[in-house]
């Protein structure tokens, strides 16, 4: 199917291409799995698979969860003659909490001033203006959030697109780079609740104020 698709695939200079490749691999030697995404072809995303009737960011591969990888030699090899997206999977090395930009602004402004730096982390933002919060894996929405709209959870079996794929929009961008937060995931509930403060203040209604004991305790440290 390349074949038939690969003259129309956003046209990427072959310093472009050596730049998405170089960042997938500092990605992957950070420890953060690594799969590729579908070629951006004018307004639609190709990955090459016969029938795929996905247009939109998808991954290349259809096994992408057992592919992706940390392994710099092996993703470095998914770069060499595609211009392919960099997708990061989500649930392993970090989960991601994604808001409107409205409230992704408030959110980082809110955790810079924030006496505790464990609170702050790697923020990617879409063209289309959705704030992505890379946090450490495994806990849950709080319960304030579990029904809010407002904000999405991605963890197992997910992913993101990673700076610099580019979107029929643009480029995704690090409003905060990992290399700003020195590759460090804040604690999830820290950021929760920096969220849930900024959705208050803009007025959105959530559930009550938790009981004593309804929220646990952050399971890792430093």
């Amino acid at each position: 199917m390349w074949g038939t698709v690969g003259p129309h695939v956003v046209h990427l200079s072959p310093l472009e291409r050596v730049r998405l490749r170089r960042i997938a691999v500092r990605y992957a030697m950070h420890g953060w799995e690594v799969t590729p995404g579908a070629c951006l072809a004018r307004s639609r995303f190709v990955c090459g698979r016969a029938g795929c009737p996905t247009v939109g960011c998808h991954p290349a591969l259809e096994n992408w969860e057992l592919a992706a990888s940390t392994d710099p030699a092996r993703v470095a090899t998914w770069w060499r003659s595609r211009p392919h997206g960099v997708l990061l999977p989500t649930g392993r090395a970090f989960d991601v909490l994604e808001m409107p930009s409205y409230l992704g602004r408030h959110v980082l402004d809110a955790i810079s001033d924030h006496p505790a730096d464990r609170a702050r982390g790697p923020v990617a933002v879409t063209p289309s203006g959705r704030w992505m919060f890379l946090v450490r894996p495994g806990d849950p929405l709080r319960p304030e959030l579990d029904h809010c709209f407002h904000v999405v959870r991605h963890g197992v079996g997910s992913w993101i697109p990673a700076p610099p794929t580019r979107l029929p929009e643009g480029p995704v961008r690090w409003a905060l780079a990992p290399e700003q937060a020195r590759w460090r995931l804040p604690d999830s509930y820290l950021v929760q609740k920096v969220m849930v403060d900024a959705l208050r203040a803009t007025g959105v209604a959530l559930t009550a104020d938790l009981l004593p004991g309804q929220l646990p305790l952050p399971r890792r440290g430093f």
